[in-house]
């Protein structure tokens, strides 16, 4: 397992060319589900649990990995399947995002893949809102799940959405009444979070489920404008892992065309631990924030939507 966390550790020049390694792991049978090798920290054999009195159902207890708590969630009974009993075969994904460490049980733990997100697609369409799924895609000639863990986490350990009322008593010094804000995030969770965010201070908000919508959405409109989009569409908050095309590389398109390169850019992500700044100033992004804290959303929106 040393040797996977290594190769995990020598790829992180994927990232900005609209490229990902998904490490692959199952949780029941053999069907294959997928992360983003960036939101891991470290992959273990399942340590000792500590019962967690009173938590949800779905935590396994609490690992003390080198002196530190961290909460394993069963992935998979937290998704609907079955739980996994055997722990001695077991392993554990500590991840680190949403400002939180967490470990995640899987039942086993296969290869990491290189792909592209362009070959990452949004799940299939009438598939509901029940699933937990950001995006599938295919590894040699099979499908691959990638699970929406930031709705797992949400429904276990619910966030603070709302917005406090010092920061709503300051957008009330502004008028944002003729403006928009896009939004393009993969989970359902993160745009709804946003979106309840901005529109509590009288916000309009587009929203899209992934990067290639976004530029589509922004080319239109510009179109439409006849010239600089920033007039009325002066913000876009994106997600970094995005089917089809990610963060980083949208960024980077809409600085380079001339109709939207003078809105602002806020990459907002669950990638808090392992997130490279210098990423955010390469591809010419105005701000980074990490997922998911209203008002600090809010005073950046307020910040790149002022107008001269």
């Amino acid at each position: 397992m040393s040797k996977l966390m290594a190769a995990v550790n020598q790829r992180t020049n994927l990232v900005g060319n609209n490229r990902l390694e998904l490490l692959l792991f199952r949780l029941y049978g053999s069907q294959p589900f997928g992360i983003n090798v960036f939101k891991v920290r470290e992959v273990l054999q399942c340590p000792e649990l500590t019962e967690m009195p009173g938590s949800s159902p779905h935590v396994r207890g609490i690992a003390h990995l080198r002196g530190v708590p961290v909460m394993v969630i069963d992935l998979s009974q937290a998704t609907g399947g079955k739980r996994i009993e055997d722990l001695s075969t077991a392993y554990v994904l500590v991840t680190e995002y949403n400002r939180h460490t967490q470990g995640f049980l899987v039942s086993g733990v296969d290869r990491i893949v290189n792909t592209n997100w362009d070959q990452i697609m949004p799940p299939p369409k009438g598939a509901g809102a029940g699933h937990y799924l950001t995006a599938v895609t295919q590894i040699d000639g099979k499908l691959v799940q990638i699970i929406d863990v930031e709705k797992v986490f949400a429904e276990i350990t619910p966030v603070n959405e709302e917005v406090s009322e010092d920061i709503k008593v300051k957008a009330t010094e502004r008028n944002f009444k003729d403006l928009i804000v896009l939004v393009a995030d993969d989970s359902a969770v993160a745009r709804n979070q946003v979106k309840r965010a901005l529109t509590s201070i009288g916000i309009q908000v587009e929203l899209v489920n992934d990067g290639k919508l976004a530029l589509d959405w922004l080319t239109a409109k510009a179109a439409e404008l006849g010239g600089d989009i920033s007039t009325k569409v002066p913000l876009l908050i994106s997600d970094i892992e995005m089917p089809e095309m990610d963060g980083y590389t949208l960024t980077a398109e809409i600085k380079a065309n001339p109709a939207l390169r003078q809105m602002h850019v806020v990459l907002h992500s669950s990638l808090s631990g392992v997130f490279n700044e210098a990423m955010v100033k390469k591809v010419g992004a105005d701000q980074f924030i990490a997922k998911f804290h209203p008002d600090e959303l809010v005073s950046a929106v307020q910040k790149w939507m002022q107008t001269d």
